[in-house]
């Protein structure tokens, strides 16, 4: 089966602030996040970067054969360092480009992005409302660089605030760039009222879903996930399983549980069908992006089988 992971992160160190309050990374994994201090990623990272490298580890170890890198603005601006990552390793990770969101030179921003080669650019839509401000999606200059992404062919992922908060702002958006391929992060959040909503956009040709972080949701109830495995069947009787793309929020979950559990739970479904599984984990994801190569990765034995 090909498993191809639409939502994941990479950084090299966390500096940065979001709504006033600092996001810094600390040392095992440790960081200081909006002023509480977390375990951001697992505590054998002794160093705190969340590279590539581990990445592919987990992957190779997974069996996951390509990741796409989003950002967040509560990791910082890793845009130089995800461009040097896929062109090291263009067959296994496709990045996305992040901008000002508050700056006054958007399109100029994007189409500087477009030019280094990113093929995607990412928006934390749910960072853009602020205890002062508020960027609205369908803005004349966000319309314009999302027109000039569509033009270029290139891929907006976005996340959502909570429930149908921006579904209007998006769904104009949608309107206006017909063709621009949009996939929406975090699975509409659907343990928020109103995520069905967020998930109803994909009856548009352009639109996917993909289900990062949807392990963090049902956190408490831990794995095998069985509430998010009944919110997959939901979005499917909504929009189709052909429209659905899993993701895994790496590294974030991976504090709770295994990258391989973060799809595992999906594969021992039987609330799914083999085809079903097929085409969330991966078949999906590789005609949504366009990925050409797929590895083969073999199944390595753990020593305590």
């Amino acid at each position: 089966m090909t498993i191809i992971d639409a939502h994941s992160h990479l950084w090299l160190k966390q500096d940065t602030s979001w709504n006033g309050k600092e996001i810094r990374s600390l040392k095992n994994g440790r960081s200081i996040f909006l002023g509480e201090e977390v375990q951001m990623i697992p505590p054998f990272i002794i160093d705190s970067v969340n590279s590539a490298e581990v990445f592919l580890s987990n992957m190779d170890y997974a069996q996951v054969t390509a990741a796409v890198v989003v950002q967040e603005l509560i990791d910082g601006n890793q845009n130089d360092y995800l461009i040097d990552v896929a062109q090291r390793y263009p067959d296994r990770f496709i990045v996305c480009g992040m901008f000002d969101y508050f700056g006054n030179n958007i399109v100029e921003e994007v189409r500087a992005l477009i030019d280094r080669g990113f093929k995607g650019i990412a928006i934390p839509g749910h960072r853009l409302i602020t205890d002062d401000r508020r960027v609205m999606l369908n803005s004349p200059e966000m319309i314009a660089a999302f027109k000039l992404m569509e033009e270029k062919d290139v891929f907006l992922s976005i996340t959502l605030a909570d429930g149908a908060m921006q579904v209007g702002e998006l769904q104009e958006v949608i309107e206006e760039c017909p063709k621009l391929r949009i996939a929406i992060g975090h699975f509409g959040m659907p343990t928020i009222e109103g995520w069905k909503e967020q998930i109803k956009l994909a009856r548009h040709d352009n639109v996917m879903i993909e289900a990062g972080g949807i392990t963090w949701l049902y956190n408490s109830e831990f794995y095998p996930f069985p509430s998010a495995i009944q919110a997959i069947r939901e979005a499917a009787d909504l929009v189709g399983m052909e429209k659905l793309m899993w993701g895994s929020d790496y590294p974030r979950t991976i504090t709770a549980i295994t990258y391989r559990m973060s799809y595992d739970f999906i594969v021992k479904s039987n609330r799914l069908t083999e085809r079903e599984k097929a085409l969330f984990l991966g078949e999906n994801a590789q005609r949504f992006y366009g990925i050409k190569h797929i590895l083969d990765l073999p199944y390595i034995k753990n020593m305590s089988e």
